[in-house]
C-alpha cells in the first residue's frame, strides 16, 4: 500500500464513523446564524479560514476572530471553533467570551470529553486522530493531527455543498463573490 493510499484510507475511516445527525445539526446552526465568526489554532485554523471564505462566497456574513475586520458577536451570532484535541486554552477563552455575549457556540473536536469541548453549546465530533492520540499501534501513517486537519477540509467542503443547495446559491453566484484582487 502506498503512503497516498494509506493516508486516504485513514481519512475514509473518519467519515465511516462520523455522526450524520451532528453534521445536520451543525448545518442547521450555520444556516440559522445571523453572522458567523470562526476560530481555530494552527492548521485547524487554516481549514476554518478556508470554510469561512467559502461561506462568504455563499453570501453569508462571516469573519475570522482575531482579524482586524472581525465583528463583535452577540445574540443570533455563531462562534464556530475547532479544538481537535479537546482542549486549547485560546479556544476556551473565546468560547467563554462568545457565550457571555449571547452568541451560540459550536465546536468541532475529536475529543468530546475535553475541557474546551465541555464549554461549547454544541459539538460536532470528527472522530479522527489528533495530537491527543497520535501514539501507539493504531495511529495513522499521517503525523500528529494531520488526519483531523485533512478530515476538516473534506467535512467543510461537503457541508458547503449542502448549504449551497439549502440556500439555492449557484456556482456562478459564488464565483461572482470571489475576489478579483489576486
Amino acid at each position: 500500500m502506498s503512503l497516498y493510499t494509506a493516508a486516504l484510507s485513514d481519512l475514509a475511516g473518519v467519515f465511516e464513523r462520523l455522526d450524520a445527525g451532528q453534521v445536520d445539526a451543525a448545518l442547521d446552526s450555520l444556516a440559522a446564524a445571523r453572522r458567523i465568526a470562526f476560530y481555530g489554532c494552527g492548521r485547524e485554523g487554516l481549514q476554518l479560514r478556508g470554510f469561512c471564505m467559502r461561506l462568504h462566497h455563499l453570501g453569508r456574513e462571516v469573519c475570522m476572530a482575531g482579524d482586524m475586520a472581525a465583528f463583535p458577536v452577540g445574540p443570533g451570532d455563531l462562534l464556530f471553533a475547532s479544538a481537535g484535541p479537546g482542549h486549547l486554552s485560546t479556544v476556551s477563552a473565546l468560547l467563554g467570551v462568545a457565550t457571555a455575549a449571547g452568541a451560540h457556540t459550536l465546536l468541532v473536536t475529536a475529543e468530546p470529553d475535553g475541557a474546551t469541548s465541555r464549554m461549547a453549546a454544541q459539538l460536532l465530533v470528527l472522530p479522527a486522530q489528533t495530537m491527543a492520540r497520535d501514539r501507539g499501534a493504531a495511529t495513522s501513517v499521517l503525523p500528529m493531527g494531520s488526519v483531523f486537519e485533512g478530515a476538516l477540509f473534506i467535512l467543510f467542503e461537503a457541508m458547503l455543498l449542502r448549504l449551497r443547495e439549502r440556500f439555492g446559491v449557484t456556482a456562478e453566484a459564488m464565483r461572482a463573490r470571489h475576489t478579483n484582487l489576486e
